[in-house]
């Protein structure tokens, strides 16, 4: 028998057998309603390297409505280190083109769709028709455009990279984002008088749940990466702030500045780039350089598989929890230390 659901937007309110099979695990996890969420969802996501093929293989087999791959690049020898879903003779085509049928393959009950135009070229009203917008290998100038715009619309926007041993991501799901949340219940205590004061306390019952919810704001990505650093309660907070905060603008003012990322094949040129660049960012931020010993430079070149992995698993999972309005959200930015082989979740911007 079929199971029926209210679907978002006017659609067909029925999830087929195949699907309830398809989805089983899911619906176990997280419930009929978010998979229904999910399943009426349509996310772009931009850019289609190593950390690309994480999130769109995530989000495939989550099972959204539609994910449309929107990539202008090539595929070389290098992008295609980290991705999975080109295969090894499509060096030269488009790496979006090259990635779809792999990608249809993980869940045909999954639109897949490839645009191969620049992001840069996009106009606003094109961002409008989706759920959610990914950003992989952008310029922060396109990020802060396309978070404005999205905000307007109350779209959900997430950004991320892998640099090396490093990695990021971003989200802002708006002024208010809903969401439920699975608690443990807790049982009223018992009036009878000889029980005692304590027994009139309510008690967590650990084989009872509760579904509670809950409603959480966000700040937009301008504001995150534009920190005021003279201010007294900032710099008080500089030595629980992650160095990787500082790494991200670094990386974000070079790929302004060149037009592309630092690569291998000039590293010795490239690392006295990034030298520069962070020496300039730190200045105008007025903090020291020394936020960024020298050495980080020997470990943000190019990508790499396992921290695209991680990357990708919690840019994915972030997603299915702001499209299926299901669990609390990391706020706003989750960083990656492959070298610490840790990640740390912390807040910048306005409360």
């Amino acid at each position: 028998l079929a199971l029926a659901l209210s679907r978002p937007r006017g659609e067909d309110n029925i999830i087929s057998e195949e699907e309830a099979a398809q989805y089983d695990r899911q619906i176990r996890l997280w419930g009929l309603d978010a998979q229904k969420r999910l399943r009426g969802s349509r996310v772009l996501l931009v850019g289609l390297r190593g950390l690309g093929a994480e999130v769109a293989k995530n989000l495939i087999l989550a099972g959204v409505k539609g994910l449309t791959l929107l990539d202008h690049e090539q595929v070389t020898e290098e992008s295609r280190r980290a991705q999975f879903l080109i295969p090894v003779d499509a060096d030269g085509q488009n790496q979006a083109q090259a990635s779809l049928e792999r990608a249809q393959l993980l869940n045909p009950m999954v639109e897949v769709k490839v645009d191969t135009d620049a992001v840069e070229s996009k106009p606003d009203d094109f961002f409008f028709q989706f759920d959610a917008v990914c950003l992989t290998r952008c310029s922060k100038d396109l990020m802060v455009r396309v978070d404005q715009l999205c905000a307007s619309r109350n779209i959900k926007v997430f950004c991320g990279d892998v640099y090396g041993y490093h990695g990021y991501m971003f989200s802002d799901l708006g002024q208010e984002h809903h969401y439920v949340e699975e608690k443990p219940k807790v049982v009223k205590g018992s009036n009878e008088a000889n029980d005692g004061p304590e027994a009139k306390k309510g008690k967590v019952d650990p084989n009872e749940t509760t579904m509670v919810k809950k409603t959480i704001s966000f700040c937009s990505l301008k504001e995150a990466l534009e920190v005021d650093w003279t201010n007294e309660k900032a710099k008080s907070s500089l030595k629980r702030t992650p160095a990787d905060y500082f790494l991200l603008q670094v990386l974000l003012k070079f790929r302004t500045d060149k037009g592309r990322d630092p690569q291998p094949d000039s590293f010795a040129e490239d690392s006295q780039l990034f030298l520069q660049i962070r020496d300039d960012v730190l200045e105008t931020m007025g903090l020291s350089s020394e936020l960024l010993p020298n050495t980080f430079v020997s470990y943000c070149f190019s990508e790499m598989a396992p921290v695209c992995a991680v990357v990708g698993g919690v840019l994915g999972q972030e997603l299915v929890k702001a499209l299926s309005q299901r669990d609390a959200p990391h706020r706003n930015f989750f960083f990656f230390d492959g070298l610490k082989g840790s990640g740390v979740v912390d807040y910048f911007g306005s409360k």
